[in-house]
């Protein structure tokens, strides 16, 4: 849950240029997606590019500045 205001200030900061997704791993109905993704720890937080290919993944505590950081440098900020 520490997480989730980290989140939602990335869909505050940049608005329309990032697309937010949290999915719960404990929710069945996500379990492909999961698995897909790898993401066995919560929080895992992952980040794609435009084409959808992963440039950054980090597990477990999150930091907002360095979260923000890796958006900008994706974004060309």
């Amino acid at each position: 849950m520490r997480a989730e205001p980290i989140v939602n200030g990335l869909e505050e900061d940049w608005g329309d240029s990032v697309q937010v997704v949290q999915v719960k791993i404990q929710d069945k109905e996500n379990r492909a997606l999961i698995e897909r993704l790898d993401a066995v720890y919560t929080p895992t937080f992952v980040l794609f590019d435009a084409a959808g290919q992963e440039v950054w993944r980090s597990v477990g505590q999150i930091d907002a500045d360095e979260v923000k950081d890796r958006v900008k440098a994706l974004a060309g900020e």
